[in-house]
């Protein structure tokens, strides 16, 4: 989960290098290896851009969900 604007930045930089990975193995892997190869990337992908948008959606001043204001995590 992104907590913070750095973390954000991050996800973001992971992201183009998935994306980066997978346009190269559009081209390199052999066409039998590449649906299973790439479903790995894309879920991961979709994963981290899913937590981009809950980040970007919530407005600055929420805590971010399983912490508290203070920036200690809240768990139980």
């Amino acid at each position: 989960m992104i907590h913070n604007d750095q973390k954000l930045q991050t996800t973001q930089e992971r992201i183009a290098y998935f994306q980066r990975a997978l346009a190269q193995l559009r081209v390199t892997a052999t066409p039998t290896e590449f649906p299973l190869v790439a479903s790995g990337y894309r879920a991961e992908i979709v994963r981290m851009q899913d937590e981009v948008l809950d980040y970007l959606t919530r407005h600055a001043s929420e805590p971010a969900p399983g912490r508290s204001g203070d920036g200690k995590d809240n768990l139980l």
